[in-house]
């Protein structure tokens, strides 16, 4: 199997490949690495952004429990390559698909990519409340997901930021790793109305807001300003919103965001696929983020196997009917 990425000229498109993989986080390289077993001619296009990038480390990745998540896609990159697979490093902006369902694809800098099939692993975007100073810590002591970064905080002083009902399940969820978790009311809590019971049964305290800095000392968050003067003292923030997937090329191909809900709060925005990360187009998948807000590193690493797996279903279909439609002939 070979795979070409030259640089002949901007605007020259490559030979179509079997799969084309856009995203080369754990979705991304773990089906690709799949297809590439499968002996298709894979190419990953990787923007080098991935989700988990300030994270100390993964978690709860069988083998890989607190390896770099810089380390683990290295290692995913020289397992695909030892299969044939390529990366190329680009950031696809739009798509569309050719009359025989190939599919080319457009990169920032003017290359076109044109493949058989596509998968798409581009992950979301975390967007934080509007306190100063959050986006700099999101990943070491600013955090959203007790599954990724409870453990590294047990027992320690722990402030939510709540701005809606959800709030409520994230200071609940939190209080299992320790028991001093408090919730900062960022104006949202009011709907929860009786909800914030379970908050004073288990010893979740509630403060009445909004959060509009942290406080810093020799690069360690110790404790977060209020409006009204005070400082809260705290060891971690959990501080999330919403979870945004946005990817120009599925919008492109007539594949958009749907919103997703919990709590009866709006949380974000994915694309819709099957169980089998199968979409709405024919040749087109999703794995990962773009698609399940909720998977972590593991999680994601399987859809894309699960992905591949699928992709090679569909190309033993089309291949068996060609080869039946030949015989009969």
């Amino acid at each position: 199997m070979t795979t070409t990425t030259s640089r002949s000229g901007p605007t020259t498109p490559l030979p179509a490949v079997d799969v084309l993989v856009i995203g080369g986080g754990a979705a991304g390289l773990a089906g690709a690495t799949t297809l590439a077993r499968a002996r298709q001619s894979v190419l990953v296009v990787d923007a080098g952004s991935p989700r988990n990038a300030p994270a100390d480390g993964v978690h709860s990745f069988l083998g890989h429990e607190g390896r770099s998540p810089a380390e683990l896609l290295a290692l995913g990159r020289r397992e695909l390559a030892s299969y044939g697979g390529r990366i190329v490093e680009g950031c696809a902006v739009t798509a569309r698909q050719e009359a025989d369902s190939t599919v080319e694809v457009a990169l920032e800098d003017g290359r076109r990519l044109r493949a058989r099939r596509l998968l798409v692993t581009t992950g979301l975007r975390d967007e934080l409340p509007d306190v100063p100073g959050l986006d700099a810590r999101f990943g070491r002591d600013v955090l959203h997901c007790p599954f990724c970064h409870g453990w590294e905080v047990r027992d320690r002083r722990v402030v939510v930021l709540a701005s809606s009902p959800a709030g409520v399940h994230r200071g609940l969820l939190w209080r299992q790793w320790t028991d001093d978790v408090t919730l900062i009311d960022q104006g949202g809590l009011a709907a929860a109305g009786d909800d914030l019971d379970p908050l004073a049964a288990r010893g979740v305290g509630v403060l009445r807001g909004p959060a509009i800095g942290l406080a810093i000392e020799d690069d360690i968050l110790t404790g977060v300003r209020l409006a009204d003067g005070r400082v809260v003292p705290c060891d971690a923030l959990v501080a999330h919103e919403r979870m945004v997937a946005r990817s120009p090329v599925l919008d492109a191909l007539g594949i958009h965001a749907e919103p997703i809900e919990a709590f009866g709060v709006d949380i974000g925005e994915v694309y819709p696929s099957d169980a089998t990360g199968a979409t709405s187009v024919p040749g087109v998948w999703l794995a990962g983020n773009v698609t399940d807000p909720m998977a972590q590193v593991i999680t994601a690493a399987a859809a894309g196997v699960r992905a591949g797996a699928a992709i090679i279903a569909d190309v033993v279909a089309e291949q068996t009917a060609r080869a039946v439609s030949r015989q009969a002939g």
